[in-house]
């Protein structure tokens, strides 16, 4: 059977951290413009209940009546769970505070661990045109997290560029090898992106030579600088490309986008 007209399958990528307040939403929100900016059709989950992704790309409580949780739940019309954004080819399934009971949920469920699995091929098949899905995780290694690296390709890990950075991330990477061996043994990690990086502070040079030192080609050769534009472009609820299109920020953001493009191509 010819395959010619068949869609192919987006690359689906999960953006995960499990310690708070080392760029994982940032990375998400600005990592999709920048793929989305090159024409790539993208659309971002917003998995963490705090829904700091939904709130950076726009989306206001009042637009959220239908999120992940109804995604992860199988409730409603799953096409129109997509909304787009204010970014050309970049849309979201927003979240709410409700995500946060869906643990529990789940839990009480057969299959709890592959419901967005599940739920994003069953997306598919309504809305098969988006190049990549891209997947912000809620800090911890909770089960919605483990939904979100079954469901996965791949794992991006931004890393702070601080004292404690590798503390943690062997849990994440434990965490990853289990889920191979039991549940997806196709995730790969898609590589460690160093972030809030300050090349005038001697701290942050040392760390970013360990974690190279430590994980070699793993870790990306761009890093996201510490810029102001990137900290305040979310109380703007637009991605730094669009707030400063020209700032350090973005033009890191638009790096790691082709970085992982061309590790796809290869």
């Amino acid at each position: 059977m010819s395959t010619e007209n068949t869609p192919k399958r987006p690359r689906i990528i999960a953006v995960a951290n499990q310690k708070g307040g080392v760029g994982k939403t940032t990375t998400t929100i600005n990592l999709a413009a920048a793929l989305a900016e090159k024409g790539h059709r993208i659309l971002v989950i917003d998995l963490d209940p705090q829904g700091n992704a939904s709130t950076g790309l726009g989306i206001s409580q009042a637009q959220r009546t239908a999120t992940s949780y109804d995604l992860l739940l199988g409730e409603g019309d799953r096409a129109a769970l997509v909304q787009p954004t204010n970014t050309p080819n970049l849309f979201i399934i927003p979240a709410t505070a409700d995500l946060a009971s869906a643990d529990l949920a789940l839990s009480a469920t057969t299959g709890r661990t592959v419901a967005l699995r599940q739920a994003l091929s069953a997306l598919l098949s309504a809305l098969p045109d988006f190049q990549f899905m891209i997947i912000d995780c809620p800090p911890s290694l909770s089960l919605l997290t483990v939904n979100a690296l079954i469901a996965s390709d791949s794992v991006l890990v931004p890393l702070q560029a601080e004292f404690f950075a590798l503390e943690g991330l062997s849990q994440l990477m434990l965490t990853i090898r289990e889920v191979r061996q039991n549940g997806n043994p196709h995730l790969r990690l898609e590589g460690v992106v160093i972030t809030m990086f300050d090349g005038r502070n001697r701290l942050a040079q040392q760390v970013e030579e360990d974690v190279r030192n430590t994980l070699g080609e793993l870790v990306f050769s761009t890093k996201i600088p510490r810029n102001v534009r990137v900290s305040e472009a979310p109380s703007f609820a637009v991605p730094v490309l669009s707030y400063d299109s020209a700032s350090r920020g973005s033009i890191a953001y638009r790096d790691l986008a082709m970085e992982i493009i061309n590790k796809i191509r290869t």
